[in-house]
């Protein structure tokens, strides 16, 4: 996990890595998931201050968009997207 405590979410982001979508598997929470083709993105937003993880779908995904929403987890049931990258 990346210690991210003293960045300034504001700032471009300064890691990025292949999101491979699991069910069961977290990942270093990022800041934005890219999506490279379009389709379905089911992940868990999440929340800095009440610690809680909820399970989102945003559908029809455009290809080549940049969701700005704290990640820790693409699931793979639901998700139809592909070529996904995290942001951090």
């Amino acid at each position: 996990m990346v210690d991210r405590s003293s960045f300034d979410l504001i700032a471009p982001a300064g890691y990025a890595w292949s999101v491979t979508p699991s069910d069961t598997d977290d990942f270093s929470e990022s800041r934005a998931i890219y999506v490279g083709t379009g389709g379905d993105v089911v992940l868990h937003a999440y929340s800095p201050v009440t610690n809680n993880k909820a399970s989102v779908t945003i559908a029809n995904v455009p290809d080549g968009t940049l969701l700005p929403i704290r990640t820790t987890r693409v699931l793979a049931t639901g998700t139809t997207a592909t070529n996904i990258v995290a942001l951090a």
